[in-house]
């Protein structure tokens, strides 16, 4: 059954690739011999490498009407660890798929070479072939390859010697290889392709340390994978870094496994774009089938993230009569023979997105997605990764912890939730740290910035660059009256009563704080905001710090903001004189804060409040708030 609801689904996603006028995926029948076509030759060749210290042996492709008078590029294309020169050969048919593609004019002409890419004196593949003195022979094909091979073929066939006429591609162990000889040596490659690749592969760090040079210098970068290959996520993390240093490349994943099913469509796919003008915007446009959510609950196929930034949703409701995908924009999934209903959306910008499935007219959480506590309810909730966004993510680098601790309040008389990051060391350490007391936004509670905020890996990346000071991070339930409650003035002093009776007690009787206003800093986003712009202007001699993330006093409620700036412009001394930074943020005009923020800072130059502004585009959302909290704190306790 699952295979053909795969096969249903790439009928739909083929026929609206093809509408764009790109080619996804090998035809049925392109690996078939055809007899009425005319054939290329293969040839094995024999040359001495002095790495080795032997004569080895590769096979060699010339393209159909080879003519030894005419100038070709070069293609490297490398096997497997249980193979050798004629793996391609006995499984892949690459002379097959080559004159299938010349035939039907897809094809530069082109040579290709076969390589033994095992570089020893006994190449094959016999005996423990995961050996460590045949592991490091790939490694040292390198040598073989640049020294020996590439110079032979050049001295006895008429091919280009320059970069931007060499290709260098393999699959699995050849892939590592082909991401690491080709990388790592981009005077002599142009045209790099990595078909599954192992284990082998270089850290990102280190297959491309110079960005700028790969983007000048890379004609095509091509990076590919069976969906259900285990060792997708070597090429997944290749990708992911070549993404946020914005080199351009294609992540092609596919249907299938570790197979020759997999890599001879790699080799249709990646042989008909070399040597020829590259469509650079259309890189993101060729993966099949893209990657699942991080935000996927364990083992969750979909959704899946396309390279574009389309993402398919897809559930299986036999009974139901109509659902909908509800991102904020409703798109109307479609319903196939097997009750499994699908759609591809629109391109999704960066960062985090709750989402919903209307099954009948019902919202309902995504089974298959991890579910957020936003909009007022439990949500489900899909992470865009995007360009940009590496400064919250996961890294090798000292981590804090996530408390998560009940406290009674003497201000509310109630039991109250808080979480609490504590920085790297801080439980081997006797030091105490300054104290950043962060706040959600309306229909969120005070697991947002743990969960949505991603608060701790801002905070771990900073500290580990020495960018931010260590700190505890108090972050508070801004729902006093119940949630949803905070944008009227009995709410706003019943937080301030809250904060300063129940949340600063709380911290500073069981966490090593300090406990000086120079220590204190208080930050929120949204009804956030507002909480700091009240508790926070009204109580400078407890905070030197604020930040106010999308948020400002209404200008349509005289009730609400009046007394605010009227205790400003009275106190305005006071103010400018205690606090050490006053950060005011925005997401640019798209967000729905813009105008009241607006109008409230010219308030502020009316005044003589001082402040300092900074907008990042991206409206009233997570990828906005977190780049406010990586530019706030940043700023705090120095």
């Amino acid at each position: 059954m699952k295979k053909i609801i795969l096969i249903l689904s790439l009928i739909v996603v083929n026929t609206i690739l093809f509408a764009q006028g790109i080619e996804k995926k090998a035809p049925e029948g392109f690996d078939n011999e055809r007899s009425e076509i005319s054939k290329g030759k293969l040839d094995s060749i024999t040359y001495e490498s002095k790495t080795v210290g032997t004569a080895r042996k590769a096979l060699i492709y010339t393209p159909p009407g080879y003519n030894k008078r005419k100038k070709y590029p070069v293609l490297y294309l490398l096997h497997g660890i249980g193979g050798d020169e004629k793996e391609w050969l006995k499984h892949g048919a690459p002379n097959v798929i080559l004159d299938n593609l010349y035939a039907d004019g897809k094809l530069e002409p082109m040579i290709v070479v076969l390589p033994n890419g095992r570089a020893m004196k006994n190449d094959r593949a016999e005996g423990n072939i995961f050996a460590e003195d045949k592991v490091e022979a790939f490694a040292t094909f390198e040598k073989d390859l640049l020294n020996d091979l590439i110079p032979f073929i050049e001295k006895n066939f008429k091919v280009y010697s320059d970069r931007e006429h060499r290709a260098i591609a393999g699959l699995s162990m050849g892939g590592g290889q082909s991401l690491n000889f080709g990388l790592g040596n981009l005077d002599k490659f142009a045209w790099v392709g990595g078909f599954s690749s192992a284990p082998n592969t270089k850290a990102p760090e280190e297959l491309v340390p110079n960005p700028d040079k790969a983007r000048e210098m890379l004609k095509l970068l091509w990076i590919s994978c069976g969906a259900s290959d285990g060792l997708i996520n070597f090429s997944q993390r290749t990708s992911d870094y070549l993404r946020d240093k914005q080199v351009p490349h294609i992540f092609y994943v596919e249907p299938g496994g570790h197979d020759f099913d997999v890599w001879k469509n790699d080799l249709y796919m990646f042989s008909q774009l070399l040597f020829k003008p590259v469509k650079e915007h259309l890189f993101n446009k060729y993966s099949i089938l893209g990657m699942p959510a991080s935000t996927n609950v364990r083992n969750a196929a979909y959704p899946r993230i396309l390279p574009d930034n389309r993402v398919v949703f897809r559930i299986k409701a036999p009974d139901a009569q109509n659902i909908q995908v509800d991102l904020g924009k409703k798109y109307d999934m479609e319903k196939d023979e097997e009750g499994v209903w699908t759609v591809t959306t629109d391109s999704i910008s960066g960062g985090i997105h709750y989402y919903s499935l209307i099954i009948d007219g019902v919202a309902v959480a995504d089974p298959a997605s991890e579910t957020f506590y936003g909009m007022g309810r439990m949500a489900s909730g899909i992470e865009i990764p995007f360009s940009g966004d590496d400064f919250y993510q996961l890294k090798k680098v000292p981590h804090g912890d996530i408390r998560i601790k009940q406290y009674f309040s003497e201000a509310t008389n109630s039991w109250r939730e808080m979480y609490i990051y504590t920085p790297p060391g801080y439980d081997k350490s006797s030091e105490k740290y300054p104290v950043l007391y962060l706040l959600h936004g309306g229909g969120e509670d005070q697991s947002g910035w743990a969960t949505q905020g991603k608060a701790n890996l801002i905070l771990d990346n900073l500290i580990a660059e020495n960018k931010a000071k260590p700190m505890v991070i108090a972050m508070m339930d801004g729902n006093i009256f119940g949630r949803g409650a905070g944008f009227n003035e009995n709410s706003l002093k019943a937080f301030e009563n809250e904060l300063k009776l129940g949340a600063i007690p709380f911290i500073e009787n069981n966490y090593r704080v300090k406990t000086d206003a120079g220590s204190r800093a208080l930050a929120g986003l949204s009804m956030g905001g507002l909480q700091t712009l009240h508790a926070g202007i009204k109580n400078t001699d407890k905070f030197a710090y604020l930040g106010v993330f999308s948020s400002g006093w209404f200008a349509n409620s005289d009730e609400l903001s009046k007394p605010q700036y009227e205790y400003m412009e009275e106190n305005r001394e006071k103010i400018n004189s205690n606090l050490k930074h006053f950060f005011i943020s925005m997401g640019g005009k798209e967000d729905i804060a813009y105008e009241n923020c607006k109008i409230m800072m010219e308030k502020f130059d009316e005044m003589g409040i001082k402040y300092e502004y900074s907008e990042h585009p991206g409206g009233h959302t997570w990828p906005v708030w977190r780049h406010d909290l990586f530019k706030f704190a940043p700023l705090l306790f120095k």
